[in-house]
C-alpha cells in the first residue's frame, strides 16, 4: 500500500476477530518499531510482545484504559526511557511506525497509555526502574474498514507564514 494511502485509511479499532495475524507480519511491525526514529538516536525503548491469550487477559488486567486488548490477535508494549523529555514522543512515533506497518498488511489496531504500573511489572516480570509508555494491540478488525475519517478540513487547522493567517492551498510554492 501507498504510504499516503496507509496514514489516509488507517482507523484505531478496538473490536478484533479471531482470525490470527502471520508471524512475518508480526516481526514486520517490531521491525517497524525498531526502525523509527528517535531523540539523538538514542533507541532507549524496548517492546514486549504479548501473543498468547492468557497473557493478552493479563496485559489487559494491567490496563486502567485498555481492556480491550483482551481480545486482540496480539500486543505490543512499549517501554521508554523517562529520563529523556522526549521519551513520550518516541513512544509515539514507535507506535505510529507499528500501526502503518501493520495496516499495510490489512492488520487494524489500536493503542492506550493507561497501565497499572504495578500489576504490569508482576505480570511480566519488568524491573521497577522501566516504565510502560504505550500499548498497541492489533488483529483482523470484525467488520470492513472504509478508512473515511471525521477530521477537520486543513484550512482549519493550518496557517500560511504566520500564526492565525488562514491556509490556502492556492498559494502553495
Amino acid at each position: 500500500m501507498d504510504a499516503y494511502d496507509c496514514i489516509a485509511t488507517k482507523l484505531d479499532i478496538r473490536e478484533f476477530n479471531s482470525k490470527e495475524v502471520p508471524a512475518d507480519v508480526k516481526l514486520k511491525v517490531l521491525e517497524a518499531a525498531r526502525l523509527t526514529g528517535s531523540g539523538m538516536n538514542l533507541q532507549h525503548w524496548h517492546y514486549l510482545l504479548v501473543q498468547e491469550t492468557s497473557n493478552l487477559k493479563k496485559l489487559a488486567e494491567a490496563a486502567t484504559t485498555g481492556p480491550w486488548v483482551a481480545d486482540a490477535n496480539f500486543a505490543v508494549v512499549v517501554f521508554t526511557d523517562t529520563q529523556y523529555g522526549f521519551h513520550l514522543i518516541d513512544a509515539g512515533r514507535v507506535a505510529q511506525d507499528m500501526q502503518l506497518a501493520a495496516w499495510n498488511f490489512g492488520v487494524a489496531s489500536g493503542l492506550y497509555t493507561g497501565f497499572d504500573q504495578k500489576r504490569l511489572r508482576k505480570n511480566f516480570a519488568i524491573p521497577e526502574n522501566i516504565i510502560a509508555s504505550i500499548a498497541v494491540g492489533f488483529g483482523y478488525p470484525t467488520r470492513e474498514l472504509t478508512g473515511k475519517k471525521k477530521r477537520k478540513p486543513l484550512n482549519e487547522l493550518a496557517y500560511l507564514e504566520k500564526y492565525g493567517n488562514p491556509f490556502d492551498k492556492n498559494k502553495l510554492t
